[in-house]
């Protein structure tokens, strides 16, 4: 029997390495809406919330960037600065915060299902910006998500939902859409831990501001606060917000998404919805209604029928952890497949 190519077999390892780290990524961000819910009612400002989540992480990254890279890794972050910057403050701090105010005012599993309308901003960024040509079943995608993010959302009564929620979910999903894009653009150029920590210098850094952690309830932390029908330390909550939710998810999902299209992360990170609204049932007791529920379920299904348009991609190289080196040539991101359906 012959034996399969070594670059094929890599590239089906990756991809494999790839599916599984994102799913885990997706299942992580998935509490992040019931942790971050619990502290939000218990006194904390949704602002703050972000804060504090981005701000441990960091802390929690930057001893481990320094001793497992070096100092070299600083100095390699010279030729993406723009670009690492423009991540942090989108696809982490704009994401972030746009989210849990969302989440603040809106049952999480609504508020995950609008932010989970970024894939569908993606493709048309590619159709509309990059103008590459889309698949038809892309576009299909496309119809069948949005009719599902009109049941989602209740348009029949008048926008009974909150619209201050409705519109930050919605930049969540553009947010995330910039995620998305960016980690795709990072792709074995930048090492995945060196790109999260990065991120979240820059969106703790930014949110400060916003978040005036002067003003904090500090000593909540250290209080018993309720999650739905069950009571747990303040800080407990936040330990879970920031290393499981944060630490881990975007680690797992940076390096995950560096060996996927960004078309086929987008749709395989819809596990993240179904994780928040099964979480956030046991954790907080919410329901969504029939209508909602279905609305969902169509959203899930026109991101998949979009998805299914997305080409693979090789292996990244390995990413660089030291000194600057030539940014390699990447071809155009493309939403129609290597090879035309059967």
């Amino acid at each position: 029997m012959e034996r399969e190519p070594v670059g094929v077999d890599g590239a089906a390892r990756a991809r494999a390495w790839g599916v599984g780290l994102v799913v885990f990524s997706s299942v992580c961000f998935g509490a992040s809406g019931s942790f971050g819910k619990a502290l939000i009612e218990a006194g904390l400002a949704p602002m703050q919330a972000v804060w504090l989540r981005i701000a441990v992480a960091a802390l929690v990254l930057v001893p481990i960037v320094v001793l497992l890279r070096g100092a070299s890794a600083a100095r390699g972050l010279r030729p993406h600065l723009g670009r690492l910057v423009a991540y942090g403050l989108t696809g982490i701090a704009g994401c972030q915060a746009c989210y849990f105010v969302a989440a603040a005012r809106l049952p999480v599993g609504v508020a995950i299902l609008l932010e989970f309308s970024g894939p569908v901003i993606v493709l048309g960024w590619l159709r509309f910006v990059r103008r590459a040509p889309l698949h038809r079943s892309a576009v299909a995608g496309v119809a069948v998500a949005m009719a599902g993010l009109a049941l989602v959302v209740q348009v029949w009564a008048g926008l009974d939902l909150d619209p201050l929620g409705l519109l930050a979910g919605f930049g969540a999903a553009a947010c995330q859409a910039c995620y998305f894009l960016f980690i795709d653009s990072f792709a074995g150029e930048v090492d995945p831990l060196v790109v999260t920590t990065s991120g979240m210098v820059i969106a703790a850094a930014a949110l400060t501001v916003f978040a005036a952690p002067w003003s904090l309830p500090w000593d909540l932390l250290a209080t018993t606060v309720p999650a739905g029908d069950h009571h747990a330390p303040a800080w407990t909550l936040l330990a879970g917000l920031a290393l499981i939710s944060t630490v881990a998810s975007y680690l797992a999902g940076v390096a995950g998404l560096q060996r996927l299209s960004p078309q086929v992360g987008g749709a395989i990170c819809y596990t993240e919805a179904v994780a928040a609204a099964l979480i956030a049932w046991a954790v907080l007791g919410e329901r969504l209604t029939p209508a909602q529920m279905a609305g969902g379920a169509v959203v899930l299904a026109g991101a998949y029928i979009a998805q299914r348009a997305a080409g693979d991609r090789p292996p990244p190289p390995p990413p660089e952890t030291g000194g600057a080196r030539p940014r390699r040539i990447r071809p155009p991101l493309r939403a129609q497949p290597s090879a035309p359906p059967a």
